[in-house]
């Protein structure tokens, strides 16, 4: 995913300091094990019980806004959590550190579960939705459109890494269109605004990254357009992961965490022009894309769309079992997930908000 620079300033000293002792290498679980050491000793001191998110996201991102404003908001500590958000390198890493036992709870794409759980019986289990459509962009030069299927066929599509879900989606949408997904391209590319003038300069054909990152484009180059692969993609949600082990030794903490992201969610969708909620996290963060009004209201105007599926009346982060189910049927379909697997057993409502009632 795209990344901009984060002033260390912008986060909490607690953070900060998690931060640089990871980045010189911290893909191993031991540099993880030691950190969230730490975090139990730095807790809250406030009785909070100290937990660490395992975010497959860098934090300087709008697609972070949730576990963002849970913090800055005090949302978490509410439900009695003193949450540390720590970035680990990417979904597969992610699931194998939330296995491990370091942390307890990561967020994962619909597509990277799936594909998991029908090549390998993992002990995973998705307990929310968050984002009930694609929470990606494919930016393109309007000279050269990626507006539908057959547009993909023959063009080098950037990607943050070979084989990672922003690929998995890109095959999804040839295969949408009947196109074997082996007919287009996919490089390693940075994916950050600046990636765009490969695009201009005819290298690559377009790139997949964050809704922000494509509004701040989109702001800069008249020549910019925009794909939402959700438009022809099922599969591409996201969810909260955790596990069976987790589910039955500290349901507690589960439920307190969703309850804290459930409470973020409603003060966003109560927000209409998010002054408030803005204004919080800017207390506590400092990034591109959250420090510009209009980039910020709108990357968190369509982000709330997709968190509510577009009706902020229906129950938050419940998952629908008919949606999943048409999700696996497309992945199958595609040949990207294995058929035969439990999809039904690969989600649980159970510790969601709504649940109580």
């Amino acid at each position: 995913m795209p990344t901009h620079s984060l002033p260390p300033r912008a986060l909490s000293r607690r953070a900060f300091l998690r931060r640089s002792a990871l980045a010189g290498g911290a893909a191993a679980t031991g540099s993880l094990l030691a950190a969230c050491g730490s975090s139990s000793q730095e807790g809250s001191g406030e009785g909070a019980e100290a937990m660490t998110y395992l975010s497959i996201l860098p934090l300087e991102t709008l697609a972070m806004a949730p576990e963002l404003l849970g913090v800055a908001g005090g949302y978490f500590a509410k439900h009695g959590l003193d949450v540390e958000l720590q970035p680990v390198k990417g979904t597969a890493q992610g699931i194998q550190t939330l296995i491990s036992g370091i942390g307890p709870v990561c967020r994962a794409g619909q597509i990277d579960l799936m594909t998991t759980m029908s090549e390998e019986n993992r002990p995973l289990v998705a307990i929310g939705t968050l984002y009930r459509g694609s929470g990606l962009r494919i930016l393109y030069s309007k000279s050269d459109p990626l507006t539908k299927p057959e547009d993909f066929v023959g063009k080098t599509i950037g990607v943050p890494s070979e084989g990672g879900t922003s690929s998995k989606v890109v095959s999804l949408v040839l295969a949408a269109g009947g196109f074997d997904p082996a007919r287009t391209p996919r490089q390693v590319t940075g994916l950050t605004p600046g990636t765009f003038n490969l695009v201009q300069q005819g290298r690559i054909g377009g790139y997949v990254t964050s809704i922000d990152t494509a509004n701040i484009v989109l702001s800069q180059h008249e020549d910019a357009g925009v794909f939402d692969p959700g438009t022809v993609v099922k599969s591409d949600s996201q969810v909260y992961l955790t596990t069976r082990d987790v589910m039955q030794q500290n349901p507690d903490m589960l439920k307190a965490f969703l309850a804290g992201i459930h409470d973020t969610l409603t003060a966003f969708v109560a927000d209409k022009n998010f002054d408030k909620t803005i204004a919080k996290m800017r207390e506590q963060y400092s990034f591109a894309t959250l420090d510009d009004d209009v980039i910020a209201r709108k990357s968190l105007g369509i982000s709330r769309e997709l968190w509510t599926g577009g009706d902020p009346n229906q129950p938050l982060l419940v998952t629908h079992e008919d949606a999943w189910l048409a999700g696996y049927r497309e992945l199958v379909d595609a040949g990207v997930a294995k058929p035969g697997g439990d999809a039904s057993s690969w989600f649980d409502n159970s510790l969601l908000p709504e649940a109580k009632a």
